[in-house]
């Protein structure tokens, strides 16, 4: 089964709807191996409709331009990218599609494909999170930023459940970014102050 991997730029208070503001000045060349090692892990980009609309109005034209960027643009160009949206599409970047289908279904029909080797969401909020209650998310990549956003849409939305997360494994960069890799697990056992109260530092 390929894994469906989710990569987000985010702040201390959860918010994952980035501003320039507060990312650029916390992007260096360790977020760029991050941001590099998470597009290794697939062959299929799996992207929200605005998400698609910043990628496709900016990397075409990197690639273009032959800068320092353009052979990441070119990565970008090149593999598949399956997008979601509701209205239909008139793609001008290669190899990009409309999502066929459900949400739900055609994940679970990618994930399958013995033809695929990892799907990437990058950003794409509303779409992780219909992935995150559907169970089909494998693992959320988030680069979490030394900075308290205060405005913008968070990562977790409100619901009956809470998600419990087990960690892969964490990176500290001297910016003070953390790379913390989660990936999804079962709810530990229910545990109440009586089973804690032992562990209470004496005389508190």
């Amino acid at each position: 089964m390929a894994k469906v991997i989710s990569t987000l730029f985010i702040s201390a208070d959860g918010v994952a709807e980035i501003d320039p503001d507060w990312h650029f000045p916390y992007f260096d060349e360790n977020m760029g191996r991050a941001v590099s090692e998470d597009y290794d892990t697939a062959d299929v980009l799996f992207i929200g409709r605005e998400t698609y609309d910043s990628f496709a109005g900016a990397w075409p034209d990197r690639e273009a331009a032959g800068g320092e960027d353009a052979p990441m643009a070119k990565h970008l160009g090149d593999v598949r990218k399956v997008v979601v949206s509701r209205q239909p599409l008139e793609f001008t970047w290669r190899n990009s599609e409309l999502l066929d289908g459900e949400l739900v279904e055609a994940v679970t029909a990618l994930k399958a494909d013995p033809g695929v080797r990892g799907i990437l969401i990058p950003g794409s909020i509303s779409v992780v999170q219909q992935l995150l209650a559907a169970g089909l998310v494998d693992e959320l990549r988030l680069l979490v930023h030394p900075v308290a956003a205060r405005k913008g849409r968070k990562l977790f939305d409100e619901g009956d459940a809470p998600y419990h997360l087990r960690v892969i494994a964490t990176e500290a960069f001297p910016t003070g970014v953390l790379r913390v890799i989660y990936a999804p697990t079962a709810a530990p056992a229910k545990v109440g102050y009586d089973e804690i109260k032992g562990q209470v530092p004496e005389g508190k």
